[in-house]
């Protein structure tokens, strides 16, 4: 199965960048112009200097900017200012962060080289759909740079968590790095080279496939990147660099992974009240309204007892906040309701249980009659991981919009088993199923693909 192996990582040299946390980003797609233009300001040796915004996100026509990002890397090289490991190591990442609930946890994973396989070989498992330009974007950039600036984030099963068990075992006694992002999260590497560890871990990796959580257009970079190396030569070595990508992994069962919901803002295009839009809901929900406090204690008050329905009766239940009329309810899917005519009838028994997906082609396009295409045409869905932006958003449309009426839909998380599930299946979820927190940090590692040089595996 999947094919896991260590890799001389390249990383910021402490003599010369002592504050980690002015060089290194969020991963490229969540980093807005805004957020770009400080993290530029912040040190000229940022990793966005590097792993370059996608150019949907930038200004069309700079047909120079691969270019200067592969010259900044090799200079940044020959400045000493990012170093390579001289062995080969596996790396320990670990996340101290605090959870939306308040609570504080930790979340265990390894950086490793993972054999890239086509997703119809079973052995690395996708749950998403990607998309063409996204991809062309970012291959154009790993060819130019020869490098792999971020890390594709998967999951594994491990309910013993032997594999960071063995790992921890053996760690170098300090760590190479430590840094807290800007949400107050601490990220720390320490390296693995002790051989006979590595080679267990290569081992256990060889019965188990592994899972995308996060990082499909980068995988599917990497793929079609393998593609053109296998065009330049047919007989490419198996132990070729470009026949590997650079992974975060992380046990299914850690007790540290969290997934949150993204909560949908549908900004309904014309006028409807609170009753009109509850009697719509009637069709296939149990309806309750709620009323308790403030707007932020009745969203949390909502989302409470969103989990409580979920789990007293295995069945998708949601929370609807009008935001014109400040009138918030609880929305109890009812038995059958799945198995009747619409849009939801036609899907796969995997995906008919997923909150998302009772969302999106229930409530939203049947119910609410707007068609996903229709929705993504006229941007008429936002998303959302935090429901307190969710609802500031919501009330200041309501307020400056006449035109359209904001509709904010909460949901629960997605499950770790059920994206394993959608996954072994063979099937996708919708856009933005699944945010995994906190995110993974780029710049703390990157992996050079050198053609000449071989990965070698632990026997």
């Amino acid at each position: 199965m999947a094919v896991v192996a260590p890799f001389r990582g390249v990383r910021y040299n402490p003599e010369k960048i002592v504050h980690l946390e002015d060089v290194v980003t969020p991963p490229y797609d969540v980093i807005s112009a805004e957020a770009g233009v400080e993290l530029l300001e912040k040190n000229p040796y940022s990793m966005i200097n590097l792993d370059l915004r996608n150019i949907s996100q930038d200004d069309a026509g700079d047909d120079d900017r691969y270019q200067r990002a592969r010259s900044r890397f090799d200079g940044w090289q020959d400045e000493a200012v990012l170093i390579r490991d001289d062995r080969p190591a596996i790396y320990l990442y670990f996340i101290d962060y605090t959870h939306p609930s308040g609570k504080r946890m930790t979340r265990k994973g390894l950086v490793a080289l993972v054999g890239l396989a086509e997703f119809s070989e079973g052995i690395v498992k996708p749950h998403e759909k990607t998309f063409p330009g996204v991809i062309s974007d970012r291959l154009e950039l790993m060819e130019e740079c020869r490098a792999q600036f971020s890390q594709v984030f998967s999951i594994y099963p491990d309910p013993e968590q032997v594999v960071i068990s063995e790992l921890e075992k053996v760690r170098e006694s300090e760590p190479i790095c430590r840094v807290e992002d800007h949400n107050t999260n601490v990220h720390t590497l320490w390296r693995v080279t002790d051989v006979d560890a590595l080679t267990r871990v290569h081992r256990f990796f060889a019965g188990k496939p592994v899972y995308i959580a996060d990082g499909h257009h980068r995988y599917s970079t990497a793929l079609d990147c393998r593609r053109r190396a296998l065009a330049r030569d047919p007989d490419l070595p198996a132990d070729n660099p470009y026949n590997f990508i650079m992974m975060y992994l992380c046990a299914s069962e850690d007790p540290g992974l969290s997934v949150l919901p993204a909560h949908r803002l549908v900004n309904w295009p014309g006028t409807m009240s609170a009753d009109q839009l509850t009697d719509k809901m009637r069709a296939g929900f149990q309806v309750s309204e709620v009323n308790v406090g403030a707007r932020e204690t009745l969203i949390a008050e909502v989302l409470n007892r969103m989990d409580e329905a979920e789990m007293d009766s295995c069945m998708p239940a949601f929370g609807v906040y009008h935001a014109g009329e400040d009138r918030a309810f609880l929305l109890c899917m009812q038995e059958g309701s799945s198995k009747r005519t619409g849009s939801l009838a036609d899907r796969p028994e995997v995906l008919k249980c997923l909150d998302v997906v009772v969302l999106s082609d229930l409530l939203i396009n049947d119910y609410l009659g707007l068609s996903s295409e229709k929705c993504v045409k006229d941007k008429l869905v936002s998303y959302f991981s935090d429901p307190d932006a969710a609802l500031d958003t919501a009330v200041k449309k309501s307020v400056l919009e006449d035109a359209q009426t904001p509709l904010l839909f909460l949901l629960n998380p997605t499950r770790v088993d059920q994206v394993i599930s959608v996954a072994d299946s063979g099937e996708i979820m919708p856009h933005k199923s699944t945010y995994f927190f906190p995110k993974i940090m780029t710049g703390l590692l990157i992996n050079k693909l050198v053609s000449g040089e071989k990965i070698v595996l632990p026997e």
